[in-house]
């Protein structure tokens, strides 16, 4: 798989590119402790929300909509699960990053995605972009050993507990839906669906 950069004219299907000023917010992230194996994330991190850029995303990236700002960090190399949201999200890496993104129209009608359609982009430290609503995606790759980092832009409470009924099998959280590859057992163990075939793509 060849792995383009977000400035790619591949992305603009996925995405966009994002004038903000990042610096302090990635000083603040770099305060923050990798985890040892795996990854961390918090939809709701107040050293950020408190930073003068969250209300840039609120205003520039969502209409003055109540917003979150949350952080993913840690060490990835593999898909595992794609993801969506009936909002955009806004990423900004605070180390260079690799994001696997698709197409929700490619979702089938099983609610099935063949992972063939994937496809990979590169974020470097300090750049964000914003995620469209029709874009697959989940938690990114990282490209050096230390780990990633990508601050998360989002409408409030989304990725938060489900706190309603619902037989929708493929809800995973507050404005929150998600497949994953048979072999994220973690993911199932939580009652993920399995709805991606295909390779499990690792890098």
């Amino acid at each position: 798989m060849e792995i383009k950069r977000v400035t790619d004219m591949a992305f603009k299907k996925y995405g966009r590119m994002i004038e903000l000023n990042t610096e302090e917010i990635v000083k603040a992230a770099e305060k923050i402790e990798n985890p040892k194996d795996g990854t961390m994330y918090v939809a709701s991190m107040e050293e950020f929300e408190k930073l003068k850029i969250a209300e840039e995303i609120k205003n520039k990236c969502f209409g003055g909509m109540e917003t979150q700002v949350g952080f993913c960090w840690g060490k990835n190399k593999q898909m595992a699960a794609l993801e969506w949201h009936i909002c955009s999200e806004v990423n900004i890496a605070t180390e260079d990053l690799i994001l696997f993104l698709g197409d929700i129209r490619d979702i089938d009608e099983n609610m099935h995605y063949n992972s063939s359609n994937i496809e990979a982009f590169r974020l470097n430290k300090g750049e964000a972009v914003e995620i469209y609503a029709t874009t697959l995606h989940y938690c990114p790759i990282n490209v050096h050993e230390q780990g990633f980092g990508s601050v998360v832009g989002l409408l409030k409470g989304t990725n938060t507990e489900v706190d309603y009924k619902t037989d929708d099998k493929v809800v995973f959280g507050k404005n929150k839906w998600l497949i994953c590859h048979k072999e994220s057992e973690d993911l199932i163990n939580d009652g993920a669906f399995v709805g991606i075939d295909g390779e499990n793509y690792k890098l």
